[in-house]
């Protein structure tokens, strides 16, 4: 398992992303609004990023008229306060790096929260920079298969772009974490659409050059106890970490 899929691959086994709806609505709403007033508006044929986040918002079934408020509200259509993006770098239990995507209206009560996760967890909130070094950023796609023989559907994926394919089930169906370059995310997202694969997400995501293996029970659930903190926080968009913790150690916690 790639390191910078073991967080994602988590969530998924122990169903650590399926976080009360509304929570998962304003987290997508954010990322909307961010997009449509930084990606160049809220046409999704000229804008890229918003066409990958509104990928996420259908697959959770967002309603089209929450989609739609977040768009006017990135537009500036509509009244409130100004979002704006901010990242943070630390270390957290077993001198694991994270980096914490955010999204949020006031940058002064989101720092004070992610600082106090990380204190209480025996972590270190660092500088810009402080672990960024470690990571690489790519693209990851995750898609539903067409129903073809998976050796078939893999070589297939390759042609259209993907750089690494990882298969997996879930809930009986075969899927695909496709892995491409970070320049080449939408371009690649949309020739899978278009030759038939279900595109269930699109996002950029920081891959660690180097793991940091945790083989300690006991510190494996202080980490990932770390991480669904971070990810519980309603202005925490993203987070990213360098663990690497093993199938026979995760499958007990």
């Amino acid at each position: 398992m790639s390191g910078h899929s073991k967080w994602s691959t988590i969530k998924r086994t122990k169903g650590a992303n399926d976080a009360k709806r509304g929570q998962t609505f304003t987290k997508i709403a954010s990322a909307i609004a961010v997009a449509a007033r930084t990606g160049g508006g809220g046409d999704v044929d000229s804008n890229p990023r918003l066409r990958m986040v509104l990928e996420q918002a259908r697959t959770v079934n967002m309603p089209k008229e929450n989609i739609q408020r977040a768009i006017d509200r990135g537009m500036g259509n509509l009244p409130g306060q100004k979002l704006e993006e901010i990242s943070y770098e630390g270390f957290g239990p077993g001198k694991v790096a994270f980096i914490v995507e955010a999204v949020t209206d006031n940058r002064n009560r989101t720092l004070a929260e992610v600082r106090n996760i990380f204190e209480r967890s025996g972590g270190a909130l660092g500088t810009t920079g402080s672990v960024a070094h470690m990571f690489d950023q790519i693209g990851e796609i995750r898609v539903k298969t067409k129903g073809e023989d998976k050796d078939v559907e893999i070589l297939e994926l390759i042609d259209l772009g993907a750089e690494d394919v990882e298969d997996f089930e879930e809930e009986g169906v075969q899927k695909y974490l496709v892995t491409t370059k970070s320049s080449s995310l939408a371009q690649v997202s949309k020739q899978l659409t278009q030759s038939g694969f279900g595109v269930e997400s699109a996002e950029l995501v920081m891959r660690p050059k180097i793991t940091q293996e945790i083989t300690d029970k006991v510190m494996a659930q202080k980490v990932v106890d770390f991480a669904q903190r971070l990810e519980d926080c309603d202005d925490i968009q993203k987070v990213h970490s360098n663990f690497d913790i093993p199938e026979e150690i995760l499958s007990t916690l």
